[in-house]
């Protein structure tokens, strides 16, 4: 019955989220302010509901939720949340906001009405350790700065092409500058690479700690490496010049699509990742 409730309790949140985003796409269309406060109050509620989900689970379960790929994915929706509400009090910047929440609706309605047996993981009852936990939430971090650098890119992009065929209208006010875009796009990419990188290390050390034989060659592991690669080759250029503009934006977009690709298929070729 408690499993019941909790689970028509998470639709409800999921139903609240899909509304504000409804609102946010209304106060975006027509800057209506009484749109906007309802998305907001709605979102917030979706907050406080997470996070006493959060909290409930933590208590029931005494750890941190995020040993596996099912946990992960409510974890990092938290945090787009949390970051979008951070966004909305601190800089005012809305499109940046709604996007986030798009991201993090997509990965709350994925935590829904995912079947019920990928929570299962086997991480939880036999390989329990602080490192493990360290690895996963510098992780997770990662992912976060990198879906900032993407809602960012994706943003310049928009804006650079209304400003290019000259068709502003008052639904584009609510965008970031270039040079706001720009900066938010650097910003999350200096966050995320060294997020990324301590995971990396972090998950390596774990690997030959806990296995006698153990491999660097998986699927996850690799697919990591090259994303990071990648991530690092971007700034590189961006820092040496030949990234800029349009370009620096793009490849920072097909970066993000990269890292969701490593996200759920590199998982489920790891021959030993518990996230499976």
């Amino acid at each position: 019955m408690a499993d019941l409730t909790m689970a028509r309790l998470h639709e409800a949140m999921t139903v609240l989220y899909a509304i504000s985003l409804v609102f946010y796409f209304i106060d975006y269309l027509n800057k209506d302010a009484k749109a906007h406060r309802i998305a907001f109050w709605l979102v917030s509620i979706v907050w406080v509901m997470q996070s006493v989900f959060l909290g409930l689970y933590i208590t029931e379960t005494h750890r941190f939720p995020i040993l596996s790929l099912f946990e992960g994915i409510y974890f990092y929706a938290w945090l787009l949340v949390t970051i979008s509400i951070l966004l909305h009090c601190l800089y005012r910047v809305d499109l940046p906001v709604f996007f986030l929440n798009v991201i993090g609706f997509i990965f709350i309605s994925i935590h829904t009405f995912a079947p019920n047996q990928i929570a299962q993981s086997p991480v939880g009852d036999s390989l329990i350790s602080e490192l493990l936990i360290i690895h996963i939430t510098f992780a997770i971090l990662s992912y976060v700065a990198f879906s900032l650098s993407f809602v960012f890119s994706t943003l310049y992009l928009i804006l650079y092409n209304v400003l290019k065929k000259k068709k502003w209208t008052k639904q584009w006010t609510r965008l970031p500058s270039l040079d706001q875009a720009q900066k938010g796009m650097s910003s999350a990419l200096l966050t995320g690479i060294p997020f990324l990188l301590i995971s990396l290390i972090l998950g390596l050390q774990w690997g030959f700690a806990s296995f006698d034989h153990f491999s660097i060659f998986d699927a996850k592991i690799i697919g990591s490496f090259i994303s990071l690669l990648i991530y690092c080759l971007i700034l590189f250029g961006y820092r040496k010049g030949k990234l800029h503009t349009t370009m620096y934006a793009w490849t920072q977009v097909y970066a993000f699509l990269i890292i969701i690709i490593n996200f759920f298929l590199g998982s489920r070729l790891s021959s030993f990742h518990f996230w499976n």
